[in-house]
Order: C-alpha cells, then sequence, then structure tokens
C-alpha cells in the first residue's frame, strides 16, 4: 500500500513539472530560481534610462517576446512617473538547438536478432543495426528560444508626431494589453469555479 501512494504521489509531481513546461512562457517577471522559465528583467542605468529584457521558453514565438518587451517598457516607464519611452537600441537573440533521435525499435528492452552459420563461421543478423531497419530516418527536431533587449529613455511629455522612435506608453498598454498572457496563480480557477 505504501509504494502504492508514494507511485502516485511520484506521478502527480511529475505530471505538474511536465504541465508547467507544455505552455509558452507567460507575462511574469524572470525568476532567478528558475531561468528556464521565462519572463522580464530591467537594470536601471541611469535616472530615466533602462535596459529591458524578456526572455521566452522553447513554446513562446518571436513575436510573443518582442510584444511583451514592449509591453514591459510601458509599465515600466509609467511606474516610475514617465508618459512617454525611446528606443535607443533593441536586439532580439535566436538560440537554436537541434536535436537528432534515431527511430526507436518497437519495443525498449527486446529486438529480434537472429544467428547463422556463413561461409566464415557463426554470424549476428540484427535487422534493427544490420537489416532495412538501420535504414530508418531520424527524427531532428530544432528548439528556438529568443530573447527580446532594449534600452530606453523616458521621457515626460506628448510624444511628437515624427518620432517613430518614441511610444506613449499609455497607449501601447492600451493596445497590448489584451494580447498579455498572465500566470495562471490559481485565483482565476477559483474565479471560474464560483
Amino acid at each position: 500500500m505504501r509504494l502504492t501512494r508514494f507511485a502516485l504521489v511520484a506521478s502527480l509531481a511529475l505530471a505538474a513539472g511536465l504541465a508547467a513546461c507544455t505552455t509558452a512562457t507567460p507575462y511574469q517577471p524572470l525568476l532567478a530560481s528558475s531561468p528556464g522559465l521565462g519572463g522580464y528583467s530591467d537594470v536601471r542605468i541611469e535616472p530615466g534610462r533602462y535596459r529591458v529584457t524578456f526572455t521566452g521558453n522553447s513554446l513562446t514565438s518571436r513575436e510573443t517576446v518582442e510584444l511583451y518587451l514592449a509591453y514591459r517598457a510601458a509599465e515600466l516607464t509609467l511606474a516610475n512617473g514617465f508618459d512617454t519611452f525611446t528606443l535607443v537600441s533593441r536586439n532580439t537573440d535566436r538560440k537554436a538547438t537541434s536535436r537528432v533521435d534515431p527511430q526507436p525499435a518497437p519495443l525498449p528492452y527486446w529486438r529480434p536478432y537472429w544467428r547463422y552459420y556463413g561461409p566464415y563461421g557463426w554470424r549476428l543478423y540484427d535487422p534493427w543495426l544490420d537489416g532495412p531497419m538501420a535504414r530508418q530516418p531520424m527524427d531532428v527536431s530544432t528548439i528556438e528560444k529568443f530573447t527580446a533587449s532594449a534600452e530606453i529613455v523616458l521621457g515626460k511629455g506628448p510624444k511628437r508626431a515624427d518620432d517613430s522612435e518614441t511610444f506613449d506608453a499609455r497607449a501601447v498598454m492600451e493596445n497590448l494589453g489584451p494580447r498579455i498572457q498572465r500566470p495562471d496563480d490559481g485565483r482565476t480557477k477559483a474565479k471560474a469555479g464560483s
């Protein structure tokens, strides 16, 4: 009975861990304890000047990473009492990792093989290594992760109409706000159930 409970608890913990890895990075701060989950971070360079970064996981698109970066810049601007932010520099890095997995045998612990007597004595024939199964295609997958960063300068007053690198923080938050996916912390489930 104890082993069954342990197996149940272990499988539930594994399922919860896997479920956390199956969604795109929500709009959240980057945690030092779990940087693989992704999120935003910002550093004050000098008064009114910040470096803002958003890192996504392998399920977060480049567009989403850049959108969350712009939203964080606007949020940071308003939190510091400013109205506009100007992009001094911006960059989006792509980190790609390729994985090659050979086609697995049909059964994990057993595969057929035969011994036969040939012109050079007894031989071993393994269809997975020597036969047609050895020529099966390999599974090649590429995993991409994006990190967007920008250096911004905060400003007061209205945005100039001819300045394409300056953004009105309130307008950015209003326009991008509906597209922001926040982490599910359990409170949304409680509200849905009541």
